[in-house]
């Protein structure tokens, strides 16, 4: 059996299809140790926030050491995590707007955790767009490129030098934080560039996840995947009033806003064993808000 790749170079073989992982599912298996993190590393941005904070518990709940990076250095939830869960953990502050500040943190990781692999890289950092119409006076193309700049370079930095990091060891594992903002348009508020910058990072990965497969051989030991949470009880949302949210949850199917720890199961998933043939897929956890 012969079959043409015509994602990757010619330089392959392409004489037969690489066999599917079929020994880890022998007669009996355990579906849930696909899902355990223990053992493995990973590597958390805007981990100091709240949805990155309730990443960080559930990773280490599962048995995950985990980095944690933002501009806020908090090095006392690292010291929370090892003492609750019994894992390793260091924090790092990191610019992620600033490439050599990304390149600079991936070298400190793989210093300070040595002989071991970075699994799963989570690109969670961004900040939102508060400022309404782009027509009013604070709308200014500063804080429009402000947005732009943390959540779509930010984030392309990140994946940048994760993939260099991926391919040297054979294999990783990419997560992006999008949004279901990336889908709709926000009613009643205006956020556009908010919007317009969590859908390049929703197609951010799944270009990554066509482009990253082929780094290794066989192709495949690298995946990229999204998650597009919907309202979401943070600080990216606490400056608009009371009664303007509750009109986010009137069009929310379940009547509300998420918990950060309701995004988790997602997040575990995507890194998870069982996601295996899972590449280039957004989740959305929004409520069923785009649904209607």
């Amino acid at each position: 059996m012969t079959y043409q790749s015509f994602l990757k170079t010619g330089v392959e073989d392409n004489a037969v299809p690489q066999a599917p992982p079929t020994e880890k599912y022998p007669p009996g298996v355990n579906y849930l140790n696909l899902f355990s993190q223990k053992g493995k590393l990973t590597v958390i941005t805007g981990g100091a926030g709240a949805i990155g904070g309730a990443l960080c518990e559930g990773f280490a709940s599962c048995g995950s050491d985990v980095v944690i990076l933002d501009t806020n250095f908090q090095p006392e939830l690292s010291v929370h995590l090892t003492k609750t869960y019994n894992v390793q953990s260091k924090s790092y502050q990191v610019d992620i707007t600033n490439a050599e500040d990304v390149k600079f943190v991936f070298a400190r990781i793989l210093e300070d955790f040595p002989e071991r692999t970075i699994d799963t890289f989570i690109a969670n950092a961004g900040i939102a767009w508060t400022n309404g119409s782009i027509l009013n006076d604070g709308s200014t193309p500063e804080m429009w490129h402000r947005v732009m700049d943390v959540n779509v370079q930010g984030t392309y930095h990140c994946c940048r030098y994760a993939a260099e990091v991926f391919k040297h060891q054979g294999h990783g594992n990419l997560i992006l934080t999008a949004s279901m903002s990336s889908y709709i348009s926000n009613v009643p508020n205006y956020q556009t560039c908010y919007n317009a910058s969590k859908a390049a990072v929703r197609h951010m990965a799944k270009g990554f996840a066509v482009e990253f497969s082929g780094l290794t051989s066989p192709a495949g030991k690298i995946r990229c995947n999204s998650v597009s949470p919907g309202y979401t009880d943070t600080v990216l949302s606490s400056f608009v009033p009371t009664e303007q949210r509750a009109r986010w949850w009137g069009l929310t199917p379940v009547g509300r806003e998420a918990l950060p720890q309701e995004l988790v199961g997602a997040y575990l998933y995507l890194a998870s064993d069982a996601a295996s043939y899972t590449n280039g897929c957004d989740i959305q956890v929004d409520g069923g808000y785009t649904c209607v």
